[in-house]
């Protein structure tokens, strides 16, 4: 299948809003509790919330098949000299497999050399299937931490590519 990617402006974010809550829970249902992803997606995922990221410092994409479908979304983030951060990708359950995250990294990739960046990185629920997933695009764990966040904890890797 082939892609492309769309970058979304501040009144696009409706767009985003609707793919999380399609994403949202069959991604974390067998990981966090219901109130966790509830309060996950009114923290960080309401249009307010994303038009905020958005105007202080992520640029959001969104993948779409060549017949025009929204497969998922990426926020990335300049966040040192040397490294582009991955802030959010998820896709649609039906866009995996299909080759849509490979072609996702590769244009984070392209991005973080178009800045003159030496990594991509991110962060991932160490309980996340998709951590497998980034093992085989070339990711590897720079980092295991547990973030609190208002009384939850976020257990994650940090990992990093060369690009």
């Amino acid at each position: 299948m082939m892609f492309h990617v769309v970058k979304i402006d501040v009144s696009q974010v409706h767009l985003i809003h609707d793919l999380v809550h399609q994403i949202y829970y069959p991604t974390y249902r067998n990981i966090l509790t219901k109130d966790q992803i509830d309060f996950m997606l009114e923290q960080s995922y309401t249009v307010a919330a994303l038009q905020k990221a958005l105007l202080m410092d992520q640029d959001f994409y969104v993948l779409k098949s060549l017949d025009g479908t929204d497969l998922g979304f990426m926020a990335l983030k300049d966040a040192t000299n040397d490294i582009l951060r991955i802030e959010k990708l998820y896709l649609l359950p039906n866009a995996q497999g299909m080759g849509a995250g490979k072609f996702f990294i590769s244009f984070a990739s392209s991005i973080a050399k178009e800045f003159g960046k030496k990594f991509l990185e991110l962060n991932v629920n160490r309980a996340n299937n998709a951590y497998y997933f980034y093992l085989k695009q070339g990711f590897k764990v720079t980092q295991e931490i547990d973030i609190p966040y208002y009384g939850y904890i976020l257990d994650d890797y940090i990992m990093q590519k060369t690009v």
